[in-house]
């Protein structure tokens, strides 16, 4: 019978490799500490580069490459972590003075002239002011872009001291829904269609380029062709979380052989008992339209009550708002406040907003008196 077997002599070469491999690990986390402690001054050495985004709304995200100066065991500087310091933001009365950023939305399917004339007309510090545009896949789009983008090219050449911050352009994978004559636009068979769709390209827009730092989003449609040059300090003096001017529209009267004025956004409004009552009425998925006489409401609209010779600041609460015009603070849309493609409350896009909006605590208002205008076709 076999006795024990004594134990066996460990190699010295196992002492070895053993001794090499606990260099190797030691030498992998000493300069794995090394580049750690690099963090802190390598974003700014990267926010210097050419290929770094600078702009509020692009922050300086790309992904990393190599330099090509690196030498061949060099190691590259960690991407950047870009830090916001959200609590410092305002959306106060006074938005010039302190120097808040504006986001101006607009959903375009046809480029009218007038409406890039009064923007550009804007007396809100350009440098402060950032657009974003969406438009549809199709002919009419493929011809709103190329007009457009003839316009940037030349308000944002660099010999204009009046360019705006950045310009985004958003093109939808899908034609729009509905054909853009107003008189099939506005037919009430087509508005459950067209609104939802307008509501999922609001969406995507706002989604999109709404930046860190910015704090009033003013929505303005690509037909608004006349406001006021000072809109938007006027608007953000009110210091309302929303608030809606009122939409009119000039046209020329044959009868009486002049200009007049005539209401055009239904959409701001003061809720009615008729409506809800109508509302209580309907199925799941059934929407109230504004506006007309198939569905009447009997809700207050502000379109009604502008006074030409009233006080422009007077101030009036809302249920429901259109997009038309409309500043909103950021801080609403941050908070989950969007345009609902679906029956929300029997509402739906612009006026889901606004009653979404209200659920969160966020009341809205309008200016009676105060006017802007839309394009009369």
């Amino acid at each position: 019978m076999l006795g024990p077997r004594s134990p066996r002599r460990t190699n010295p070469i196992t002492y070895v490799l053993a001794s090499v491999l606990g260099i190797f690990f030691l030498y992998f986390f000493l300069a794995d500490n090394t580049s750690i402690s690099a963090i802190a001054v390598a974003p700014r050495h990267f926010l210097k580069s050419k290929e770094a985004a600078s702009h509020i709304l692009s922050p300086p995200s790309l992904p990393f490459r190599k330099p090509a100066a690196l030498g061949r065991n060099e190691r590259p500087p960690p991407p950047p972590v870009v830090h916001y310091s959200m609590n410092n933001i305002t959306s106060s009365s006074d938005p010039v003075g302190n120097r808040e950023a504006i986001l101006i939305l607009t959903p375009m399917a046809k480029f009218y002239q007038e409406y890039w004339d009064n923007l550009c007309q804007l007396s809100y510090p350009h440098e402060l002011i950032s657009l974003g545009f969406i438009i549809p896949k199709g002919k009419e789009g493929n011809l709103a872009t190329k007009k457009l983008q003839e316009r940037i090219a030349k308000t944002q050449a660099p010999s204009n001291k009046n360019r705006f911050a950045s310009i985004t352009i958003l093109r939808q994978e899908t034609e729009s829904a509905v054909s853009q004559v107003e008189s099939q636009r506005h037919a009430m068979a087509a508005q459950k269609e067209r609104r939802a769709a307008m509501s999922k390209a609001r969406n995507s827009l706002l989604f999109t380029t709404l930046g860190p730092t910015t704090s009033w989003v003013l929505w303005l449609d690509a037909d608004v062709i006349e406001t006021p040059s000072s809109l938007i300090q006027d608007l953000a003096s009110h210091d309302k979380p929303i608030i809606a001017p009122n939409c009119w529209q000039r046209y020329y009267d044959k009868e009486e052989g002049a200009m007049l004025r005539r209401a055009y956004d239904f959409n701001n409004w003061q809720d009615s008992t008729t409506a809800q009552e109508l509302a209580e009425k309907m199925g799941p998925d059934d929407i109230i339209l504004e506006g007309y006489a198939e569905m009447a409401t009997y809700r207050t609209l502000m379109a009604h009550m502008g006074d030409e010779q009233g006080d422009p600041g007077t101030l009036m609460e809302l249920d429901g708002v259109g997009g038309t015009a409309l500043l909103v603070k950021a801080e609403v849309h941050r908070d989950g406040a969007m345009f609902p493609p679906f029956s929300f409350y029997h509402l739906i896009e612009t006026e889901g907003f606004a009653k979404m909006a209200s659920r969160l605590k966020w009341q809205s208002y309008g200016l009676p008196n105060y006017f802007v205008y839309h394009y009369n076709e």
